[in-house]
């Protein structure tokens, strides 16, 4: 029997360990002042709508494997297996950019002059220590997103109080007027689909559904509370790193160094200070990507055990009951894959961005799936319990999801096809790569399954 270890504070960890990014923190104020328009607008066309459908859908429909049991419930088979599939790969991809981003950081607080391939070894490093949580048993593995959320509210707050304290004595790094923060077309195209990405994944914790003690209960609160948490941390502290950094000086990769050094190294304590908020800084990038390879990596398992993924997804450790199979091949895919990119990139923020840009396209394609599959299931089964349900009747619910897949779908073009840059040719041909790869998987796994069967029914017969 599954051991029921998540309570609220679980889920609400968890959550914020999985959305609030420090990476997104900085591609945001990238965009310049016109970002806080940006946060605000797409908070009431896409965040909100999308927390809401999660709530619902996590506590109507609380399957094990969560957004893959979701797809299944309403397209069947073979759109769940790529949907887990697209769910699962983008981790595997995910987590050498945010591999990068840690060691790029790392680089920067203790050693200048790492080269781009001692940052890489670093990467290589942290995604095998990731594969090793995510075999433990959860009881402790969920140890890592919950101290992880709790370093990223506490950097947040600070980042946020010291902009504070920053701007009283030195001024605005850049001009908070009306007229400032009017959209900027051309220059927020880039960096507004790492905002949209950076407000996915309240769906995460439901792929672990029976581990939950109360889903129906729990689930409704633990993501409307996180919600609020996030979102308020987003905004205010882009208002903060703007405050302290000119957009036009905002590093992808060290931005967030550049603040703590800015607002708090001018003096040995002050440096002092930075360098702790840093180190916590980096557990928070491991933290991204263990709380993502824990959900994706249970979706993916589940796909595999009804023969819809390889069965190596699905092989589980004898010991605690984790994904092993789809642990070991998320290590091995993430290893080829900043390997690969690490030749291709000329500096870290290169590697970084071409990573992020083609995990990111793959990762909302499920999401889209699932949106669909709250509208079937809204439509089809009207009487279905639902302990927490989205107010407006059916129209609301539609308009909701219909929102919410137009704004992925805009983030997904802007992810291959920059106005400023052009077709982003690598992420492109990424895309595809991984999306046939995908469907010889799922082949595979379905011949595999259909052979099985037969066998069984020559025996039986």
């Amino acid at each position: 029997m599954t051991k029921k270890i998540l309570g609220k504070k679980d889920l609400v960890l968890f959550t914020v360990s999985a959305i609030l990014l420090l990476d997104t923190l900085a591609s945001a104020a990238s965009v310049g002042v016109s970002s806080i328009f940006w946060w605000l607008f797409l908070s009431v066309v896409f965040f909100i709508p999308f927390a809401l459908i999660s709530a619902e859908m996590s506590c109507s429909y609380p399957a094990q494997g969560g957004i893959y049991a979701w797809v299944k419930t309403a397209y069947g088979s073979r759109w769940a297996a790529r949907a887990s599939w697209s769910y699962w790969i983008n981790t595997a991809v995910w987590i050498p950019a945010i591999s990068i981003l840690f060691a790029g950081i790392f680089k920067q607080m203790f050693f200048p002059d790492l080269s781009l391939y001692g940052q890489i070894g670093i990467g290589l490093l942290l995604t095998w220590i990731t594969v090793l949580v995510n075999i433990v048993s959860l009881d402790v593995g969920k140890l890592i997103p919950d101290t992880g959320a709790i370093f990223k509210i506490i950097i947040f707050i600070v980042i946020i109080v010291g902009a504070f304290n920053y701007v009283d004595e030195h001024g605005m790094a850049n001009d908070f007027t009306i007229a400032a923060l009017k959209p900027d077309w051309q220059a927020s195209f880039q960096y507004i689909p790492a905002i949209i990405y950076g407000m996915l994944g309240f769906e995460l914790v439901s792929a672990s559904s029976e581990e939950m003690k109360d889903p129906a209960r729990d689930m409704p609160k633990a993501v409307l509370i996180s919600a609020l948490i996030i979102i308020v941390l987003y905004m205010l502290g882009t208002v903060a790193m703007l405050a302290a950094i000119p957009a036009k000086d905002i590093n992808l990769v060290e931005g967030l160094m550049d603040t703590l050094y800015l607002l708090f190294g001018q003096s040995t304590a002050g440096k002092t200070f930075a360098m702790a908020l840093g180190i916590m800084a980096l557990f928070t990038f491991f933290s991204n990507g263990v709380t993502w390879a824990l959900g994706c990596n249970r979706a993916a398992a589940e796909a595999a055990k009804t023969g819809e993924l390889p069965a190596i997804f699905g092989l589980a450790s004898k010991k605690t009951g984790t994904p092993l199979g789809a642990s070991i091949m998320m290590g091995l895919v993430s290893t080829g894959t900043i390997v690969l990119y690490g030749f291709l990139a000329g500096s870290n923020e290169d590697l970084f961005w071409s990573l992020f840009a083609f995990s990111a396209v793959i990762f909302m394609l499920p999401y889209i799936g699932m949106l669909l599959a709250f509208v079937k299931a809204r439509v089809e089964h009207p009487n279905h319990s639902r302990p927490y349900k989205i107010p407006g009747g059916l129209f609301f619910a539609r308009l909701s999801a219909y929102s919410c897949i137009a704004v992925l779908s805009f983030a997904i073009v802007l992810f291959i096809y920059s106005p400023e840059d052009g077709m982003q040719w690598s992420v492109f041909i990424g895309v595809v790569v991984t999306l046939i790869i995908g469907e010889l998987a799922i082949n595979s796994a379905e011949k595999t399954k259909a052979e099985t069967k037969e066998k069984l029914e020559l025996v039986n017969d």
